[in-house]
């Protein structure tokens, strides 16, 4: 039962401050807004923590170590701190979480303009004014399908992350999952315990182990300070901002979840989905130059770890092999012959700013920010990958941006505050 307010415990009207999601990031900027005395409101369409209800496949675990599940004013004080939590866990954390803060539930944001000095909030419950505006609606409001899809076969069935649950939910016979991100190598694995065929389309991908030198990754990760690494500091902040999740699994049990791991449990792996023509699936032969360059980069990320993990005593480095790719590159595939019955899209997600009625995207439908701060005044975006540091898309890694984010927010509505007061103090003034 959440325990936030209902969509008619309060009466639309002006406030200083709306924040769009409930999520981690949302309820993170509430905290630090109530601890500043900044009267606010949280708008969320579900439940507190909808997404992870909703939008995620039941074996889900998070990627982080339950130790770095942490919020403002709320550690992990759990007894499993190197477990992995579950998405029942994780919602549970955010309901209790969410106690005492101005949370709206049931409350679908329709649109946001910005007129007359005020964000206009329209909702399927009213209309509120704010003088600021955050979202915090997250970045996998809906997946990425390529426009690929459309040429498939109709006979395949097609998935995203969003449709699947469990292995129940696909049809029986093969499947190809589209995808080499933690999304893509948690189903395929799944998938393979039920003995079904399974394929794999790999492209750009991050390789990482699970377990290095005696620790998570996340922790050398944080200790070595990577995870700290301002937006401001990256070269190509647009490419990195686009990256796909690391090959990882909420597991101790796996030291590595890759490539290797997945063929040796049976699946196979083929390059990028490039195209369909006349029933058939036709794939890159970049494959071998793509996991060769997956395999650099772990290896230099780990050297990268290695003089931290030296000064803390650590374990010898262990050694990875390199990703094993088939000596025969499949360059076409005719699923009905092949016995491919169904596609998983895992290519990613994207935001959805549909509702946003303010000129602040791009040609590519994402948002102008410089590190969180819109190119809108007044208007403030929370929880996007890369948006202020390496961690931002991280559960632990929300409470430094928000702490920003909320200094910004406060000299920004001191100087509206200033800027009205004089501008009342001269219409006031005698002739």
């Amino acid at each position: 039962m959440t325990v936030a307010l209902g969509p008619q415990s309060r009466r639309p009207g002006t406030i200083d401050v709306i924040v769009i999601g409930a999520g981690h990031a949302g309820l993170s900027m509430s905290y630090l807004l109530r601890e500043a005395g900044i009267a606010h409101l949280v708008l969320e369409r579900g439940k507190v923590a909808n997404a992870w209800r909703t939008e995620r496949w039941d074996s889900l675990r998070l990627l982080t170590p339950n130790w770095q599940t942490r919020l403002p004013g709320r550690p992990y004080d759990g007894n499993d701190p190197d477990g992995y939590m579950a998405v029942p866990e994780l919602t549970r954390l955010l309901e209790d979480y969410a106690r005492g803060m101005p949370v709206q539930t049931d409350t679908t944001v329709t649109s946001v303009r910005h007129r007359d000095g005020l964000y206009h909030v329209v909702t399927d419950h009213g209309l509120w004014r704010a003088r600021a505006v955050i979202i915090a609606t997250g970045a996998c409001n809906q997946p990425a399908v390529p426009r690929i899809a459309r040429d498939l076969p109709v006979s395949l069935k097609q998935m995203t992350p969003f449709d699947y649950h469990s292995p129940d939910d696909v049809p029986e016979g093969g499947v190809l999952v589209v995808g080499a991100s933690a999304t893509g190598l948690q189903l395929a694995d799944e998938l393979l315990t039920t003995r079904r065929p399974v394929m794999l389309a790999v492209g750009e991908h991050v390789r990482m182990p699970r377990h290095y030198r005696g620790r998570d990754i996340f922790h050398w990760l944080q200790r070595s300070g990577i995870h700290d690494q301002h937006y401001q500091e990256i070269d190509d902040l647009s490419r990195g901002r686009r990256l796909p999740s690391p090959q990882l699994v909420g597991s101790a049990a796996l030291p590595i979840l890759d490539l290797n791991h997945l063929q040796a449990r049976g699946a196979s792996i083929v390059g990028r989905l490039a195209g369909a023509r006349n029933g058939e699936l036709l794939f890159s032969g970049s494959l071998g130059n793509v996991c060769a360059l997956a395999d650099l980069k772990m290896q230099r990320l780990l050297k990268q770890i290695d003089p931290v993990a030296d000064a803390d005593g650590a374990p010898p480095p262990e050694r990875f092999a390199a990703t094993r790719v088939p000596g025969s590159r499949r360059l076409m595939l005719r699923p009905e012959q092949d016995g491919i019955r169904t596609v998983i899209w895992a290519t990613g997600f994207r935001p959805d700013y549909s509702w946003l009625q303010v000129p602040v995207l791009d040609r590519k439908g994402q948002l102008r920010h410089e590190g969180g701060v819109v190119d809108a005044p007044g208007l403030y975006v929370l929880g996007l990958p890369l948006m202020r540091r390496r961690k931002s898309s991280f559960i632990y890694g929300i409470e430094d941006d928000a702490r920003d984010i909320a200094a910004h927010l406060q000299d920004y509505l001191s100087y509206q505050a200033r800027r009205q007061a004089h501008e009342l103090y001269q219409d006031a003034k005698p002739g």
